[in-house]
């Protein structure tokens, strides 16, 4: 799938141009700048032109940095001196057909004012990276009420918000079959379902109390009105414990995998925090416990390696590693300590479980939290 600054180079390039620059210091920090020109002029803020002179500052169609070039971005009120090129017109004549990715706010009611501002806040974040990939207007907002739109502090304008149902926003699209993102949800996203017109995302945080697995719920509403929903979970190495749940953070690992061709796994890890790390660094960790029973008092003992084994999939920290631990009430020591360990312990079952018991009191200075 083709974005925005994919069409813009393909267009510039038609017109034999094959480096730009620009009139003023705006875009020198972009990171993307083929993408922010390519907005503007899509917006009508501006157009590609020729210049009499080359300009100061000019970049190639892969964003690198050369000395100069004849055709710069143009704010529009200074177009009329120039010889224009590209206007927005001949973007919009070649944008793709992009998917929608549609935010429900039909649970909207069941947030306190607090939960109520993260909503808006990673509504205008997932604006965000809509428009680093397309424009931005691909993200709708469904049951979009009053309270949400004077809440809201983003670009409301440059977004698609709709006040009634998902149900019925999708039919005035014509779309009648959608992936919903569902943590509950028995199938795992895949390349088979980019394919589809309509994303899903239920707006919901802090999914405790009433609003514990409402985003079946969505699903079901949708059905009712005759759409085909696809339940679609994200996972990490088969497990959703570590996925995170922020709005924003599952847009951009849907897009990391849709567009820059990222596994599932590389895609959450890029979005994923310290914090969604310890959840499943939490679950892992206890699988590789064994129990040392040293002169009575028992030990849950783990490798200290495995953080870095952990940490080439969890973006966890040492201070996570040894806070986890201590959560546990676990101790790590390093490989080889166990293995001494192990030497002179003797295998037994205890109440069902195993231990390795050591009898020798000096060993018990052994076991310690680093």
């Amino acid at each position: 799938m083709k974005t925005l600054a994919q069409v813009f180079r393909e267009v510039l390039q038609e017109k034999g141009i094959e480096s730009f620059g620009v009139l003023s210091k705006r875009y020198r920090k972009s990171k993307n700048k083929l993408q922010d020109v390519a907005v503007d002029v899509l917006n009508g803020k501006g157009v590609i032109a020729e210049v009499p002179e080359p300009t100061v500052v000019a970049w190639d169609l892969n964003g690198n940095r050369v000395k100069g070039s004849r055709y710069a971005y143009v704010p529009g009120c200074m177009a009329k001196k120039f010889k224009v090129l590209i206007r927005a017109e001949d973007l919009k004549a070649r944008i793709p057909e992009w998917p929608y990715f549609i935010i429900d706010l039909m649970h909207w009611d069941k947030h306190t004012q607090k939960e109520k501002g993260k909503i808006c806040l990673q509504v205008a974040q997932s604006y965000g990276l809509l428009r680093d990939y397309f424009t931005g207007k691909e993200l709708a907002v469904t049951w979009a009420n009053d309270e949400f739109k004077s809440m809201f502090h983003g670009p409301v304008e440059r977004i698609t918000t709709y006040e009634g149902s998902t149900a019925n926003f999708l039919k005035e699209e014509g779309i009648d079959e959608v992936v919903l993102l569902d943590p509950w949800a028995e199938e795992v996203l895949g390349e088979e379902d980019f394919d589809v017109k309509a994303f899903i995302i239920g707006g919901i945080v802090d999914t405790g109390g009433t609003k514990k697995k409402t985003t079946p719920k969505i699903g079901e509403e949708l059905e009712k009105e005759g759409i085909k929903v696809h339940r679609r979970k994200i996972v990490l190495r088969g497990d959703v414990v570590g996925v995170p749940d922020r709005i924003n953070r599952i847009l951009g690992i849907i897009l990391k995998m849709m567009i820059d061709g990222k596994s599932m796994d590389e895609a959450v890890y890029e979005f994923q925090e310290p914090l969604h790390a310890r959840w499943r660094l939490r679950k892992e960790l206890p699988k590789h416990a064994t129990r040392y029973m040293i002169n009575g008092k028992v030990y849950r003992v783990v490798e200290k390696e495995l953080f870095d084994e952990y940490s080439k999939w969890l973006k966890i920290r040492w201070e996570d590693f040894v806070k986890v631990l201590r959560e546990l009430n676990l101790v790590a020591l390093e490989r080889k300590r166990m293995h001494h360990l192990n030497k002179i312990s003797n295998p037994r079952i205890i109440n069902g479980k195993l231990y390795r018991v050591i009898l020798l009191k000096k060993a018990a200075m052994l076991c310690y939290n680093c």
